[in-house]
């Protein structure tokens, strides 16, 4: 392209913003979706093309920009969008893995403080090394997070950058060696299932003590009296008598626990009878059932049906009586067939609960995090600083997507909404910040700014890497699969999930450890940023 066409181009872009955006997102991400050996550069291709177009367009005096106003939309979309899918197992989990994330949040500070004194030593100001953590980490919320606490997000994207791509790839050698060893693992997750099993206990147990037994993972979803009776819904008042044959629905191991508790598994199917019961998959559409919890819907009593199992995105999980709904959400109903038609409206089954935004929830909870973001809030040293607009709508979305409602108002978004809202987000921002930093990062290659970055960068994938390896394995004992999928949770990086589940064919153990680590590792990422640039 001839160079009177480029300065064309270039000036064009700059007096376009939008289409630069869309531009960068559009073919930025068809970048982003190459794969070398399963691995691609996902959004953070976004990232790179705006940089480089920035950069080109730098050295013909052209200033390619996307308002900082669009960046903080992006980002705050994105963080509130997570922090409403993460809200349930953040809460969660705070109490389930205390120990392996307090170890994640001290190694995040164990890497900070060595970044900080180190790259004092090598000459670097704070806003590199603050930018320089969030890349090391690969962290978009924790790069705005220190570019806002310090004021020089252009300077603290040029460290990100720069760290950026060995986070990626220090990252995906430790989840390669957790891999290695997780062939051995004695930890295989067991799938949902369900059997029809035949009562030989002669002593009648009550349903209720089993399913405590159980340790309320289970649900009993059908029973019938003898061989030929009516098949019902089943009650946890109801005895068990012999002969019974029962249907429990839950992991598959605890549904042999429960064979080997009650009788044995039977060869009758009481699923292939639907005369008395039927079963059927509904889309809750419904806001008045969204925010609520499977206990909170009553299903015994209003239609004498059991819900057994909910399915959010490509997850199915037990229907357990705490388990807060989603819109959006596919519940399995086992119900008289009579009142499958009423269940159906009560649950509103349509496609639009994939997608519904929940505007009200999005207006609400995007304006008080912001608000709760930018509250000056004074130090000892008596300087004012606030957390940021990334850190407050996380915090907002963490809290609106662990209680679901309030009153009439739905808190919670639809997943698949979340995931689009997520994505788009992250993408504006990526565009936003990657053509800022252009400029700053041409001079930082002139001026050797890099090799400090990347060797800094270096160190601290590292810690993270080579620490999170050792403590999970040898003090927590936990499976090399799980902690592949832990790996890219801390690390907030989708190209590590990406990676070991290619290796595992989407083995759920991967899942459940980014999930375990996800949210807490957002937020306390974005966290040690803010305090880092704040320094």
């Amino acid at each position: 392209m001839e160079s009177s066409t480029v300065e064309t181009v270039f000036h064009l872009l700059a007096e376009q913003p939008v289409l630069f955006l869309f531009l960068l997102i559009g073919f930025g991400m068809a970048v982003g979706h190459i794969k070398i050996k399963g691995i691609g550069l996902g959004a953070a291709a976004v990232l790179f093309l705006a940089i480089a177009l920035s950069a080109w367009a730098q050295s013909y005096d052209i200033e390619l920009r996307v308002t900082p106003q669009i960046g903080t939309l992006g980002l705050t979309l994105f963080t509130f969008a997570i922090g409403v899918n993460s809200g349930s197992s953040f809460f969660h989990n705070l109490k389930k893995a205390i120990g392996p994330l307090l170890t994640l949040v001290a190694l995040y500070i164990i890497a900070a403080i060595a970044g900080l004194f180190i790259g004092k030593a090598m000459g670097m100001d704070i806003p590199l090394i603050a930018g320089t953590f969030a890349g090391a980490l690969t962290n978009t919320p924790a790069l705005a997070a220190a570019g806002e606490a310090s004021g020089a997000l252009d300077r603290a994207t040029v460290g990100y950058s720069i760290a950026y791509l060995f986070g990626v790839i220090g990252m995906l050698a430790a989840a390669m060696a957790a891999l290695s060893y997780g062939k051995n693992d004695k930890d295989v997750p067991s799938p949902l299932a369900n059997r029809t099993i035949r009562v030989e206990r002669q002593d009648h147990p009550f349903i209720g003590d089993i399913y405590e037994k159980l340790g309320e993972k289970v649900t009993f979803s059908r029973l019938r009296r003898g061989e030929t009776g009516p098949i019902s819904r089943p009650s946890m008042s109801d005895t068990l008598d012999p002969g019974d044959l029962v249907t429990v629905v839950g992991p598959r191991e605890v549904v042999a626990r429960a064979a080997t508790e009650l009788g044995h598994a039977s060869s009758h199917s009481l699923m292939q009878d639907r005369s008395y019961l039927d079963f059927r998959r509904m889309t809750i559409s419904s806001p008045e059932i969204a925010g609520r919890t499977v206990g909170s819907l009553n299903m015994a009593q209003k239609f004498s049906a059991t819900i057994s199992r909910v399915r959010r995105g490509d997850i199915d999980m037990v229907a357990e009586p705490d388990l807060v709904l989603q819109q959006g959400d596919r519940v399995r109903v086992v119900a008289p067939t009579s009142k499958m038609k009423d269940i159906t409206k009560f649950f509103g089954d349509s496609a639009r609960g994939l997608f519904d935004l929940n505007p009200i929830a999005l207006g609400i909870g995007m304006a008080l995090g912001i608000m709760i973001g930018e509250l000056p809030i004074l130090t000892p040293s008596g300087d004012y600083f606030s957390i940021g607009s990334a850190a407050g709508t996380l915090i907002v979305g963490l809290i609106f997507g662990r209680i679901g409602r309030i009153g009439p108002v739905v808190t919670a978004l639809p997943f698949t909404a979340s995931q689009v809202l997520a994505e788009l987000g992250l993408l504006v921002f990526l565009a936003q910040a990657g053509a800022n930093a252009g400029g700053q990062i041409a001079n930082a290659f002139t001026s050797g700014d890099w090799i400090r970055i990347f060797i800094l960068g270096f160190l601290m994938t590292s810690i993270m890497a080579v620490g999170l390896y050792c403590t999970m394995r040898w003090i927590f004992k936990m499976g090399g699969t799980q902690l592949a999928g832990l790996l890219g949770g801390a690390q907030t990086q989708p190209a590590v999930l990406a990676f070991a589940n290619g290796r595992t064919g989407s083995d759920p153990r991967v899942a459940l450890g980014y999930a375990l680590v996800y949210p807490v590792a957002m937020v306390g990422k974005i966290a040690v940023a803010q305090i880092l640039g704040a320094l």
